[in-house]
């Protein structure tokens, strides 16, 4: 999952950036309101956290700007301002959460999840196609009851088609969602993850649909 992580503070977001991809996040770190709303309105991101407090552009002017221009992103804000007008102002901008500084990593993360789950129209933390399930928070892959082992790579990309069942997804957004800034990319790494998850999970799973992408399957084609 690839997060963008907005916040000046160089040992907080250094912290953060850390923390969350220890949790399993690809994480995108930005330090300025200008290159966060750049970012925001790019629409790659599956959730963002974001400071109030930074410098050329206020977190609150860079929130109701991505509103403005149809930016659905998830957003959570990340701030010291405790005071509630803060929040209402927050909150009626656009924000999806309110979190006061400091914050628990493990709960950030878990909010993060609960975002994006929301934001796909997913109401259970553990999602469920056909014999397969998957839980973000424990990154763990159960088919039929059994446990598999997925590299990191597998399971996002796994999570990301399983958060979209149903829809078609293309090669570049399966990247989008898989590597965040500076992670080479090689031209068939998503065609080599698929055909690996096939592997361990069926062929009746993830269907190719060909010149556009790929799909996740939530029931069994019917024979």
């Amino acid at each position: 999952m690839r997060i963008l992580l907005a916040e000046d503070d160089p040992l907080l977001g250094d912290g953060l950036q850390s923390g969350l991809r220890q949790l399993g996040f690809q994480v995108d770190w930005v330090r300025s309101g200008d290159a966060a709303e750049r970012e925001l309105c790019a629409g790659v991101h599956a959730a963002a956290v974001l400071d109030l407090g930074l410098p050329r552009k206020d977190g609150l002017a860079v929130l109701a700007a991505a509103r403005a221009h149809g930016v659905h992103v998830p957003v959570l804000v990340l701030t010291a301002r405790d005071a509630i007008p803060d929040r209402i102002r927050g909150l009626d901008a656009g924000a999806d959460d309110y979190v006061l500084k400091p914050v628990d990593l493990h709960e950030l993360a878990a909010r993060l999840r609960a975002l994006v789950r929301r934001s796909h129209g997913q109401p259970q933390e553990v999602l469920r196609a056909q014999d397969v399930e998957l839980d973000p928070a424990a990154r763990t892959v159960r088919k039929a009851g059994h446990l598999l082992q997925l590299p990191t790579r597998e399971f996002d990309l796994l999570h990301a088609l399983m958060l979209n069942a149903g829809r078609v997804l293309t090669r570049e957004q399966l990247e989008q969602h898989l590597y965040s800034w500076g992670r080479e990319v090689e031209s068939n790494a998503v065609e080599v993850h698929i055909h690996h998850l096939r592997r361990k999970l069926g062929g009746a799973l993830i269907h190719t649909v060909r010149g556009v992408g790929y799909t996740l399957l939530r029931e069994a084609a019917a024979c």
